[in-house]
């Protein structure tokens, strides 16, 4: 280290605390750089001296004290209250040279050293002043305790006469030191710590009951609230019940009530089939390649047509119903949601438009359907027989397939004769003979026999006559060449029409049922997803709920756990106050 030190350096000795039995008890000894060579005595008071606990003031008793000591220890008087001060008047094996003033010059320096104490620095009273000034030599004491140490006697030590009372007033004062020492330490140290221990226990008691006190209503208000939620979950789920029957039953009554507008409004507009078809047009011609494009193109109108009828009769009432339903259940259920959620309801779930899909399908409808726009003879034999039997009753008979239900009679075959055949004449042959004959006849025809068309021409031939026949079979060939002629693409096409309404009619009467449920099923289904929409955002409400339910009971049983355990560290606390009132009447009020 450099030699020139500042005063306010410290410098710092590790002596071994075997060697010195004081410092065991970690006492820290601070050798002053004098009193009399610092400028800075103020500052060095203030940094090294005021948690002093004892204070020893080596004088030179070859002089007497100083005016730069007392001065030292006036200013460290201003500073702390009645300091412990100890005076050594070292050297004093001096004296035994002069063994006649010995004495006096002892009784001087108590003087002087009792009157700075009592009447200076009033630390002490004058009997206990007594006890604060000795009369020693150290270097006396330092030789003969390196002689004890090393083995030899300790009077090898003795720098002169007088030596054993010298040595037993050192010793004498390292007793009092330590007893000072020992009684300063409980009054600076542990005096000072119990008292800041008392605060501490009382601030932490008062935490504590603050602590509970708080975790308390804490507790209460956490227990109210778990109770509104556990109300709440209820209330949603109990709701949430009875809306879904009420639900249930509104959207069965809508969709009953669009199947049935559907299943009227499919009915009429069926029955205006023929004027839908009327307004079909396109090129048609009777070759087989065009009929199916025709038939193609046609099912298409019909489809397109009967859809947008359909949608003008029905899918306005129908989306005003949906549109009220929904919004009649949105009302519903906001009651059971949560406020911000019922604010943004409108856009979690917006009321789109709906419209209704008629499928009607009729390219696969009508795919069966076969024309027959051939020419047929409305006198014809097959046009006579389809009036009069109907056309299934027609298309066997003149196939030859008699139905077995329907019995026609039959003529016996027999060779036909003059001698046989009566004579008719309109005036022996009444009306009702005449249609039983041409009844006979037709069946005759139709079961292919022969003789009798005979035996009717025969008959007509001798009953109206030759010219009349004539006549009517002119008329007869003039009507089938005028009806030959008029049979254009035209009426073709008219006809095809009419067999196509009459295919379809029946058709799409039997898809009426199919199509309104499936109208009413599409209803059901809009009407079921907005719902299970809605009971999404309750069901996100009751997990919510759940969720919070749990938080708050996890809260409480965390609120019950603060409240004992605040309630253990402030009896803890009082444990340690009445610990530390017990130290305190046993140590520091007997110290005192």
């Amino acid at each position: 280290m450099d030699k020139d030190l500042k005063a306010g350096c410290l410098v710092h000795v590790f002596w071994p605390k075997s060697k010195c039995a004081l410092l065991r008890d970690d006492l820290v000894l601070v050798d002053s750089p004098g009193t009399d060579v610092t400028t800075e005595l103020d500052s060095w008071i203030d940094k090294f001296c005021l948690d002093a606990d004892v204070f020893v003031l080596v004088a030179n008793s070859e002089s007497t004290l100083m005016n730069t000591e007392k001065h030292f220890f006036h200013k460290v008087n201003e500073r702390l209250s009645k300091p412990n001060i100890f005076i050594l008047n070292n050297r004093w094996d001096a004296s035994a040279s002069e063994p006649e003033y010995m004495e006096d010059v002892r009784r001087q320096h108590m003087e002087r050293c009792l009157t700075f104490l009592v009447d200076e620095l009033k630390v002490v009273d004058p009997a206990e002043a007594q006890n604060r000034i000795f009369f020693v030599s150290a270097k006396e004491v330092l030789s003969a305790r390196k002689q004890k140490s090393q083995g030899l006697p300790a009077d090898g030590g003795a720098l002169a006469e007088g030596f054993q009372t010298r040595f037993q007033e050192f010793q004498n004062f390292e007793q009092i030191f330590e007893e000072c020492i020992s009684q300063s330490a409980v009054k600076t140290k542990f005096e000072q710590h119990t008292i800041r221990a008392k605060q501490i226990i009382d601030t932490v008691k008062d935490i504590m009951d603050s602590i509970n006190v708080a975790a308390a209503e804490k507790r209460v208000y956490s227990m109210e609230e778990r109770e509104d939620q556990k109300d709440r979950l209820d209330f949603v789920q109990n709701q949430l019940k009875l809306l879904t029957e009420d639900i249930k039953r509104k959207i069965k009554h809508v969709t009953e009530d669009v199947e049935s507008k559907v299943s009227s409004a499919m009915t009429d507009e069926i029955c205006r089939l023929s004027v839908l078809v009327d307004e079909f047009c396109a090129d048609f011609h009777p070759s087989p390649q065009v009929l199916q494009l025709y038939k193609s193109e046609l099912n298409k109108h019909i489809e397109e047509g009967l859809g947008k009828n359909l949608a003008d009769r029905c899918s306005s009432e129908v989306n005003e119903s949906m549109h009220l339903s929904q919004q009649e259940m949105i009302e519903n259920v906001k009651p059971l949601l949560p406020s911000g959620v019922q604010n943004q309801l409108h856009l979690l779930i917006p009321c789109r438009k709906f419209d209704l899909s008629y499928d009607l399908n009729c390219h696969s409808l009508c795919a069966d359907f076969q024309e027959d726009i051939a020419f047929r003879f409305s006198l014809g034999w097959a046009s006579l027989v389809n009036r009069f039997l109907g056309p299934k009753n027609a298309q066997r008979v003149l196939l030859g397939l008699a139905d077995p239900t329907v019995q026609i009679p039959r003529p016996l075959a027999s060779t036909p004769s003059a001698a046989s055949i009566p004579a008719v004449t309109p005036e022996n042959v009444s009306q009702e003979e005449l249609m039983v004959t041409l009844v006979t006849g037709l069946a005759s025809l139709t079961s292919r026999t022969s003789m009798s068309v005979i035996i009717v021409g025969g008959v007509v031939w001798r009953t109206v006559g030759w010219k009349l026949i004539t006549l009517s079979m002119s008329l007869y060939g003039l009507l089938y060449v005028y009806e030959r002629l008029t049979w254009t693409t035209k009426a073709r096409e008219r006809a095809f029409k009419q067999q196509f309404v009459n295919y379809a009619t029946e058709k799409l009467q039997q898809i009426i049922t199919f199509t309104s449920a499936n109208c009413s099923h599409q209803v059901q289904q809009e009407m079921a997803t907005t719902f299970a929409r809605l009971c999404q955002q309750v069901d996100i409400t009751e997990k919510n709920l759940e969720e919070e339910i749990a938080r708050l009971s996890k809260e409480i049983n965390q609120l019950e756990k603060i409240q004992s355990r605040s309630k253990q560290l402030r009896n803890k606390a009082l444990h340690l106050d009445n610990e530390l009132e017990l130290f305190t009447k046993q140590f520091l009020r007997q110290s005192k």
